[in-house]
């Protein structure tokens, strides 16, 4: 059985008010209804998908440069983790260095988003990702 669109939690990890906001407005101006949970740093987000806090499935957008436990960090922290390891990852980032893409890619992240070539409306990440569920299958 395929999950609807509608179904899939988006988990935002994201320390910025600013581009929190301007990521949630996008994808509400596009009429993308998916619930979004934040967390503001990876430390969080990893304690509230450890304790389930984030329904499955889910889509975790992942930003680099932040207090705690930074992007990196918490893509090795769940791809160490059994029950997270399968977790879909998009890394949304003002970071061009080549050593955060590698990483990324490194620990199976489905994209690597820049926030300077997304602007404010974040419009190209929505299509992303409004066209990536639409395809892909997740488990029950």
């Amino acid at each position: 059985m395929t999950k609807k669109m509608e179904e899939i939690t988006l988990l935002l990890v994201e320390d910025d008010d600013v581009d929190a906001m301007s990521i949630e407005r996008s994808f509400k101006s596009n009429r993308i209804g998916n619930n979004i949970i934040r967390a503001y740093d990876g430390l969080q987000a990893l304690e509230m998908l450890q304790n389930d806090e984030v329904p499955t499935p889910h889509i975790i957008l992942l930003d680099l440069q932040m207090p705690r436990m930074n992007g990196i960090e918490f893509l090795q922290a769940i791809r160490d983790d059994k029950k997270l390891a399968s977790s879909v990852v998009f890394i949304l980032t003002t970071s061009r260095a080549d050593d955060d893409m590698t990483a990324g890619y490194a620990n199976q992240i489905a994209g690597y988003f820049l926030k300077d070539d997304s602007g404010t409306n974040f419009i190209d990440l929505v299509n992303v990702l409004d066209s990536y569920w639409k395809v892909v299958q997740f488990p029950k």
